[in-house]
């Protein structure tokens, strides 16, 4: 029997997921902010704005009332920006009368505190309100979900069977989920892969070719690494799905919004005007500086994401920020 799925958001990765879990027998129940987008998705069975060639099924219900969203739902499903996470979720909790498990599929670092999104849910719901708390993450364009291409991600908790029964529910012929303990490893790796995307997006802007993609991506993933590791991450979960894998999509494809703003700074764009011709919450962004802030209170040495966070918050040129990178001194690899 389906389980009643509650997905809060209705950008792109949420509407994905929502649809995976509908083809997989569920009921589920779509909240949005936007008036106009949940009349869209209820009369149009579209999201134009996010997906622009997917339809909805007919049966797939959208709603801007959060109540009559989580109303008896067995499982809460946050696909929100980051910045979002902590309001919506004090506003489910003062509203959820049942437990549930909650599992999230966002990405980034809570600005000022650092805080991952799974220890914001565990501060903002009541013990007695969770069965458990979920990371979704790994290599996925939700363009290719909904086409249904073949896809492989994680599902990490502490809770063993709270990551088994995520597996259960989206599991099937061509969206593949394992489960991993590491939750502290999966929430890093799928943070900081955005701010390793903005650069892999500039070079390509700046004309670079497979040789520095190569170099910033494996650079890269060793800065996301030794910040996990002393975080409490175990270093073998960047070598999984939800480090080196989600590096590859999220660095490689003009699918990744992270990647598509990078290419914009490469070409010589503001970063205000990329951000506004963007339309959608660009992650890393913000994250560079949570990253950075981060790095240096545990004194983690990242001289690519101090490079990203020059041009982003210092408005430093990105040659000469690229150029920087290559003439430090030499090291042991």
């Amino acid at each position: 029997m389906g389980k009643k799925i509650a997905v809060l958001g209705a950008g792109s990765w949420g509407s994905a997921l929502a649809n995976v879990l509908y083809e997989n027998g569920h009921g589920v129940s779509l909240w949005t902010r936007d008036k106009d987008q949940q009349i869209e998705i209820n009369s149009e069975h579209t999201n134009k704005r996010y997906l622009s060639d997917f339809s909805f099924p007919a049966a797939m219900v959208a709603s801007t009332d959060l109540k009559e969203v989580i109303e008896e739902a067995d499982v809460i499903l946050f696909v929100i920006p980051t910045k979002g996470i902590r309001a919506v979720a004090k506003q489910v909790s003062d509203l959820l009368d049942h437990p549930v498990t909650i599992v999230h599929a966002s990405k980034g670092l809570e600005q000022t505190t650092y805080k991952r999104i799974s220890t914001i849910l565990e501060e903002e719901f009541k013990p007695d309100q969770v069965r458990g708390i979920v990371a979704l993450s790994g290599p996925s364009h939700a363009e290719e979900v909904v086409a249904r291409d073949l896809t492989t991600i994680t599902a990490a908790s502490e809770d063993s069977k709270a990551a088994q029964l995520t597996q259960d529910l989206f599991l099937n012929e061509y969206f593949r989920v394992y489960t991993n303990k590491d939750i502290i490893g999966v929430e890093i790796g799928a943070a900081l892969k955005n701010i390793i995307a903005l650069g892999a997006g500039a070079i390509a802007g700046l004309g670079y070719g497979d040789n520095a993609k190569a170099g910033l991506v494996t650079r890269g993933l060793a800065e996301i690494s030794r910040l996990g590791v002393e975080l409490g991450a175990d270093p073998l979960t960047f070598m999984g799905l939800s480090g080196v894998g989600d590096l590859i999509v999220t660095c490689t494809s003009p699918h990744s919004r992270n990647w598509r703003a990078g290419y914009q700074i490469g070409k010589g764009k503001a970063i205000e005007a990329v951000l506004k011709d963007m339309g959608m919450v660009v992650e890393g962004i913000s994250t560079t500086k949570a990253a950075y802030e981060l790095g240096r209170t545990h004194g983690i040495e990242m001289p690519i994401t101090e490079a990203i966070y020059n041009v982003v918050y210092n408005n430093s040129e990105v040659r000469c920020v690229i150029l920087n990178l290559m003439q430090r001194e030499g090291k042991s690899e």
